[in-house]
Parts: structure tokens; C-alpha cells; sequence
């Protein structure tokens, strides 16, 4: 009894370093008094939604775009030295137009160091071509086309899309990128279509989302118009699994997000982790 009423009488309060007469896990109804629901929330809008999601379109855009032109250099559909031309001046023609959007002075001090690198990279990759030629040539065409699967499959998880989250890492995604098109370039009969490949798989892979953050609603619309036209040449069924994959990601997925935004329900306590604010 004497211990009810000194409970009654003395408030109880949130602190281990008093002896208040009761066990350490006590709690009474204050405790969940201070608990808040869904702060700092952002409120979507499906047309940003599916604005945003063509940044995920256009990675998958890229990586459709290497296995076609994969296929048709292995089919002689495409010769190398026309890739390495058009690749070549797409590639000076979006780094001209980065240029011109950013118009930075860091941009202008840095024109002399991207070109050398550039060329150092063209040198040593058609000086090494002859060796990733052969460098998985003992391996077997089926097991290049798994380990090519999972490596682009990592390029599209891995991929900085714009988000903080842990999953994320560029250099992970640009490595998986550049190791499908080595595995790929094994199984082109000249190091001229390997050195051509590779070179390629660079430019897209590590070059043009640079570009891609700048100018997504346009290279989305043009990566969209490449990607058809080489689905069409493969098959009609092809392309309608494409167009039903495009209308998932940019319509279904960001209406699905939208609907499912009123049943976000997180909650913040004082269970939660301290945070230090300097």
C-alpha cells in the first residue's frame, strides 16, 4: 500500500539513475504520448513519378542497345568500324552538348585531361584486345551468356538512379557492365570487333549517364525510338514484351506507388535511436 501511494503521489519519470520503486521496463500511460506518425512524409505526384521512372528506362534502354549491337556484329550485321565511328561521334557530340548545358569553368580546365584519358584508354584498349579476346575463350558460349545475364543484371540493381540507397554503387555497376562486354567480346571473330565492343560498352555504360541526368525526357525519347526499331528487326513478339515492359515501369509501377502512398504508416517514439543535432 505504502508503495501505491508513492507511486500515485510521485510522478514517474523517464530516467534509469533514480530508484522510483519500480522495474526497470516500466512504462506508464505517458510513455506513448510522445509518439509521432509519419513525419518528414513526402507526398508524390504520378506524373513526377513517371517522369523519374524513365531514368530506369533508359538504363534498361542501354543495356538492350549493347546485346543488339553484340548480336548483329556476331550475325556481321554491323560491321566494327562503323560502331567505332558512330559511337565515336555520338559520344564527342554529347560530351560538346554536357559541356555547353554545364558551361562550367572546371568543365574547360578539364577538356585536356578527358582527352588524354580518352586516348590513353583507346591505346591500351586496342593494344589489350588480342588478350580479352582469349581471355575466356576455354569457357564455354552458354556459360559467357549466364555470366553476361547476371553481370547486366547487376549493371540494372547497382545503378545510381538518382537514390541514397545502400544498395547503390556505381562503380559495382559500371565493373559488372564492362566485364559482360569482355565475356561477349570472346566470342567475336576479330580483336577489331572486340576492341569496338568494349570501347562501346564504355561509352554507354559510363559516359552517357552523365549526359542521361541532364537531358532525361529527350535521350528517353531517343533511346526509346533506337530500342524499338532494334526490337523490331529480332521480332513482333519482342516488341510487344518490350512496349508491355515500358508501360510497367512508367505507368503501372508509379500508379501503384501512388495508390499505395495513404497506407504509409511509419512511427517515431522515444524507442528510437538518439540522434546527436549540432
Amino acid at each position: 500500500m505504502a508503495m501505491s501511494c508513492d507511486r500515485s503521489r510521485k510522478k514517474w519519470q523517464k530516467v534509469l539513475y533514480k530508484d522510483q520503486g519500480v522495474s526497470d521496463n516500466y512504462v506508464d500511460e505517458s510513455f506513448l504520448e510522445e509518439m509521432k506518425k509519419n513525419l518528414h512524409i513526402r507526398t508524390y505526384e504520378f506524373w513526377a513519378v513517371v517522369r523519374e521512372s524513365n531514368v530506369v528506362m533508359q538504363q534498361i534502354y542501354s543495356v538492350w542497345i549493347f546485346v543488339a549491337v553484340y548480336f548483329h556484329m556476331r550475325n556481321f550485321v554491323l560491321t566494327p568500324q562503323f560502331l567505332f565511328e558512330m559511337s565515336s561521334a555520338v559520344t564527342i557530340v554529347g560530351y560538346i552538348v554536357n559541356f555547353v548545358i554545364l558551361h562550367e569553368n572546371a568543365l574547360t580546365k578539364s577538356r585536356w585531361k578527358d582527352g588524354k584519358t580518352m586516348g590513353i584508354f583507346l591505346i591500351l584498349g586496342f593494344s589489350l584486345s588480342p588478350i580479352l579476346m582469349t581471355l575466356t575463350k576455354t569457357i564455354s558460349t552458354d556459360t559467357i551468356y549466364a555470366m553476361t545475364f547476371f553481370m547486366l543484371l547487376a549493371n540494372l540493381l547497382f545503378h545510381d538512379y538518382g537514390t541514397d540507397a545502400a544498395i547503390v554503387s556505381q562503380a559495382f555497376s559500371l565493373n559488372a557492365a564492362i566485364f559482360a562486354s569482355i565475356c561477349l567480346a570472346s566470342r567475336l571473330p576479330t580483336t577489331w570487333h572486340a576492341f569496338s565492343l568494349v570501347t562501346f560498352a564504355f561509352e554507354l555504360f559510363a559516359l552517357w549517364p552523365i549526359l542521361r541526368r541532364n537531358l532525361k525526357i529527350i535521350l528517353s525519347f531517343l533511346l526509346g525510338s533506337v530500342v524499338t526499331v532494334s526490337v523490331a528487326t529480332v521480332s513482333s513478339v519482342a516488341v510487344v514484351v518490350f512496349l508491355l515492359l515500358h508501360l510497367f515501369i512508367t505507368i503501372l509501377c508509379p500508379a501503384w506507388l501512388i495508390r499505395l502512398q495513404p497506407y504509409k504508416n511509419n512511427i517515431h517514439g522515444p524507442w528510437d535511436e538518439a540522434v546527436i543535432k549540432q
